[in-house]
């Protein structure tokens, strides 16, 4: 399959390669959500995902199975320094070497080992938060992005307040299977009429319903794994067309991921631009998104029993103040 164009969704019109920012702006204004949940809210369109949702994601729980739907985190991981971004270096600061050695200090023979993590809080399997993007220098819910995202971290949306929040029901559509023979081009655009149809030939457990953590798998993480990871971070990939701005706000869903660096599609479908997509999903949707989650082993499993419905726990490490958190997702089925 070669890369196609974006092509327009349910009334939804062609876009105007040369106007990004006209784009944005409209789409914004059909989408917002600022001041749905009042003035305070911190928490967008997860406020969807409520005691009933976690119930019904808990329901989902059959054969007790699970899948970590993260990369892991070590120095072979998908960065190559864009604006700054590592991969994890772990350093060891006490050894089995210290115990044996009888240098760490403690009494009746007792030893340990312990470690420590520097990294980029985005640096693989992720979520980004609501402070993560702005518009023209607002923020979710119309704020002043000066007043939310100052020296000293997101003094409001800061991800800690999405930690207990984020589980609930799952569902997983596979658009690289479903398009193509497992990995979508890059460059592909993902319209809503390629969700609809997906979520059709998927069949009844892949019905999107309010509430829902919704996982898009492209196929690129599959490739990037193969291949080596050249491209993968910033580089060219399937990815949502911006023209699902209003399927991901109709949808009232309470978060969505993928398999990609960045979500939507690269190259964006403007002449000159960047993640635009973004742009609106998280100031104006409120939306949280994650990156770089690992869902290949997810979807086989889906694919052999038929049910691409889950139990889903995703909570982000609760760093205060932190505009994105790393993640290990867990699906049950």
């Amino acid at each position: 399959m070669s890369a196609t164009p974006a092509r327009p969704a349910h009334g939804q019109r062609a876009l105007d390669r040369t106007d990004p920012e006209g784009a944005v702006a409209e789409a914004a204004a059909e989408v917002s959500n600022w001041g749905r949940w009042g003035d305070d809210d911190v928490l967008g369109t997860v406020n969807f995902l409520d005691e009933g949702k976690r119930r019904e994601g808990a329901a989902l729980v059959r054969r007790g199975v699970s899948f970590s739907l993260a990369q892991r985190f070590d120095m072979d991981g998908p960065q190559t320094g864009w604006r700054r971004r590592t991969n994890p270096v772990h350093t060891m600061l006490d050894t089995g070497l210290d115990a044996e050695r009888g240098v760490q200090g403690f009494p009746h023979g007792i030893g340990g080992a312990d470690d420590v993590i520097s990294m980029p809080l985005q640096c693989s399997t992720q979520w980004d938060g609501l402070g993560h993007i702005f518009d023209h220098g607002r923020a979710w819910n119309g704020r002043a992005a000066g007043d939310v995202v100052t020296s000293e971290g997101d003094r409001v949306t800061g991800i800690e307040h999405m930690a207990p929040h984020l589980v609930g029901r799952g569902v997983l559509l596979d658009l690289g299977r479903h398009l193509a023979d497992g990995e979508l081009p890059d460059g592909y655009a993902i319209t809503e009429d390629d969700l609809r149809a997906c979520i059709a030939a998927q069949g009844p457990t892949a019905q999107v319903r309010r509430g829902d953590i919704v996982l898009v798998r492209t196929g690129r993480l599959a490739r990037a794994r193969r291949e080596g990871w050249a491209g993968y971070a910033g580089g060219p990939s399937a990815g949502l067309s911006f023209t699902t701005a209003g399927w991901l706000h109709r949808t009232e869903i309470a978060a969505v991921a993928t398999d990609t660096w960045g979500f939507e599609v690269r190259p964006n479908e403007f002449d000159d631009a960047f993640q635009p997509l973004h742009q609106v999903a998280i100031p104006h949707i409120g939306l949280t998104i994650g990156e770089m989650w690992d869902l290949d082993a997810l979807a086989a499993d889906c694919a052999i029993d038929g049910r691409w419905d889950f139990f889903l726990t995703a909570a982000p490490i609760p760093v205060t103040g932190a505009v994105g958190s790393p993640v290990n997702p867990v699906a049950v089925k």
